[in-house]
């Protein structure tokens, strides 16, 4: 499957074969591709940007992640702590204890930043802030999450040159490259559904 890039962090749970595992996924900066071992069920969540686990720095899960060990079909160890293992339907419960204990916490700064607002401190306060939290800069973040945008009109039957105008691309070619680099797909493949499969679902975020 081709793995679009993206600017959140995840917990990523799976079972094969009669094993159960659990990892802790990280931001994407570039599109790539991921495996989907056969007979695999898998349950995910994905983190709003500026949300970061306490016990590990986002930026050191940036294009990568690690394997949680000792994980087993009802619990997973994160944190020094035994948490339930989720299924589809458990992963907000399994948040909110997260956040009550610690474990998950959010730069408030970085919020007041994405909801379009201005911090009354320095732009290179704000920009350490903000990679401290996401592992990425607000440019890298912009450009990832307008790609992806893109990617989601254009698959809904939008015309390249509406997606142009309507997300500030300077023009065609402009919009063709960020796909290339960030989707892995041109704007006829994700008209017409082609070129395989890929992980691009902007509606199921959790925020806290």
């Amino acid at each position: 499957m081709t793995s679009v890039a993206g600017v959140c962090w995840g917990l990523v749970f799976w079972e094969q074969d009669g094993r159960a595992y659990a990892g802790v996924t990280g931001p994407e900066t570039r599109t790539g591709s991921a495996p989907v071992p056969e007979g695999a069920a898998f349950t995910g969540i994905e983190f709003a940007v500026g949300t970061s686990l306490r016990a590990v720095p986002t930026a050191a899960l940036v294009d990568g992640g690690v394997e949680l060990p000792g994980t087993t079909r009802r619990t997973f160890r994160l944190n020094g702590e035994r948490w339930e293992t989720p299924g589809p339907d458990d992963a907000e419960a399994l948040v909110e204890r997260l956040v009550r204990a610690g474990t998950v916490v959010r730069d408030p700064l970085v919020a007041e930043v994405l909801r379009g607002h201005r911090p009354a401190v320095s732009g290179r306060t704000v920009e350490r802030r903000f990679r401290a939290a996401t592992g990425l800069t607000r440019g890298a973040v912009r450009q990832i999450e307008r790609a992806r945008t893109a990617a989601e009109l254009l698959a809904a039957g939008d015309p390249a040159a509406d997606v142009v105008a309507k997300l500030d691309y300077f023009d065609e070619p402009h919009l063709a490259r960020a796909l290339r680099c960030y989707v892995g797909r041109t704007a006829r493949q994700l008209r017409e559904g082609t070129g395989g499969a890929i992980a691009l679902d902007l509606d199921q975020r959790l925020t806290l």
